[in-house]
C-alpha cells in the first residue's frame, strides 16, 4: 500500500445517472452515496481527499429546463448552468459524505466549493467551437438562434440541430488556495464541479463568466498540481485501463510509465469521447510534477489504493 497524502478524485457526471430509468434527482443522490462510499474507505485510509466531478448531464437537464420555461421565464447563461449543478452535486457529495463520516465514527467534514476556472480569451477552441450542449432543435429554429442569440449551431448525425460551444484548456484555478487551505485543515472538499465555471480575465483583471465547457478531467489534473497532490485518481466505469479495447487482442493494464502513455496514444489506442482526456490529463499532471496516477471504477477505489487494481500510471 502506498503511503498516503493529498489526492485529487475526479468522479464523472455520468456516474450519477445510472440509466434512463434512474435520472431523477433522488436517483443521482443514491448513485453520489454509492460513490462517496468507494471514495470513504480512500479517506479512511489516511489520505487528505479533493473530490472533482463531471456534470455534462447535469448541465443538460438545466438547460432543457430553462429552454421549455423560457415563453415565462428568462433562459438561464451556460455559465450560471455551471454554478447551479456544481452547488447541486457539491450538496448531494458533502451531504453523503458527512453522513458516511457518521456512520463510520470518522472525525471529519466535507464542504463544497463553487469553483471558477479561467480559460484563455485566445484560445482557439473559442473560433472552433466544437462540444454539443442542450436539446435538438430542427433547422428554422437553430436559424433563429444562431441570428438572434450568436449561437453557434451544427447539424448532428442526422438527429437534428444543437448548439455547439467552445471547450477551451483551463490555465487557472482562481479558488485553488482557498481548497488548499481547506484540506490543510484536514476537511474533505468537493471542488472543480464540470471543470470549473469557465471565466476569463479582462484587460483590467476583472473575472467574466464566458459560454463554454471545460473538460473535467483537465481542470481536475490542473488542480490537482496547483494544490501539490501526491496523487491524481480518475474514476470511470472500468477497472482498469485496457489497449486493444473490445479487441480479440484485448490487453488490461496494471501500470503504465509517462512514456508508454504518450506511445499508446500515437498509435490511437484510447478513444477521443472516453479514455483519450483522461490519459492526456494525468500526462499533463505528471509533466507538472505529479509523481503517480491512477484510473479505476468507483467500487474499486479503496482495493486500488492497496495496489491490488486498476491501472496505475508513473514518471518512469
Amino acid at each position: 500500500m502506498i503511503k498516503a497524502g493529498i489526492a485529487v478524485v475526479a468522479v464523472g457526471g455520468n456516474s450519477l445517472i445510472k440509466d434512463k430509468g434512474h435520472q431523477s434527482v433522488n436517483d443521482q443522490y443514491i448513485a453520489g452515496v454509492e460513490s462517496m462510499h468507494h471514495i470513504a474507505d480512500m479517506i479512511a485510509q489516511g489520505w487528505e481527499v479533493v473530490v472533482t466531478h463531471g456534470n455534462g448531464p447535469q448541465v443538460g437537464f438545466i438547460l432543457r429546463r430553462s429552454e421549455l420555461a423560457s415563453h415565462e421565464l428568462h433562459e438561464v447563461p451556460l455559465d450560471y448552468c455551471g454554478a447551479d449543478s456544481q452547488g447541486a452535486i457539491g450538496y448531494m457529495f458533502a451531504r453523503a459524505l458527512t453522513n458516511e463520516f457518521k456512520n463510520r465514527k470518522m472525525d471529519k467534514k466535507a464542504a463544497a466549493v463553487v469553483t471558477q476556472t479561467v480559460v484563455s480569451k485566445d484560445d482557439t477552441a473559442f473560433q472552433n467551437p466544437s462540444k454539443p450542449i442542450g436539446s435538438f432543435m430542427d433547422e428554422s429554429e437553430a436559424k433563429r438562434r444562431e441570428k438572434e442569440d450568436g449561437w453557434n449551431v451544427v447539424e448532428d448525425a442526422g438527429r437534428g440541430w444543437r448548439r455547439v460551444v467552445a471547450s477551451p484548456k483551463p490555465v487557472d484555478i482562481v479558488e485553488a488556495d482557498a481548497i488548499k487551505a481547506l484540506v490543510s485543515a484536514g476537511i474533505v472538499v468537493v471542488g472543480v464541479g464540470g471543470g470549473g465555471i469557465p471565466v476569463i480575465r479582462k484587460e483590467n483583471g476583472d473575472l467574466e463568466g464566458v459560454e463554454a465547457v471545460i473538460d473535467k478531467d483537465f481542470g481536475s489534473s490542473l488542480l490537482a498540481t496547483m494544490i501539490g497532490a501526491d496523487l491524481f485518481v480518475i474514476s470511470t466505469a472500468v477497472e482498469k485501463v485496457a489497449i486493444n479495447f473490445n479487441k480479440p487482442n484485448m490487453q488490461w493494464l496494471d501500470h503504465l510509465t509517462l512514456a508508454q502513455a504518450k506511445q499508446y496514444i500515437e498509435e490511437g489506442q484510447f478513444a477521443k469521447g472516453s479514455m483519450l482526456p483522461k490519459i492526456e490529463a494525468i500526462i499533463k499532471f505528471l509533466e507538472n510534477g505529479g509523481e503517480k496516477a491512477l484510473i479505476t471504477n468507483p467500487e474499486n477505489i479503496g482495493r486500488a489504493i492497496k495496489g491490488e487494481t486498476g491501472t496505475w500510471i508513473t514518471k518512469k
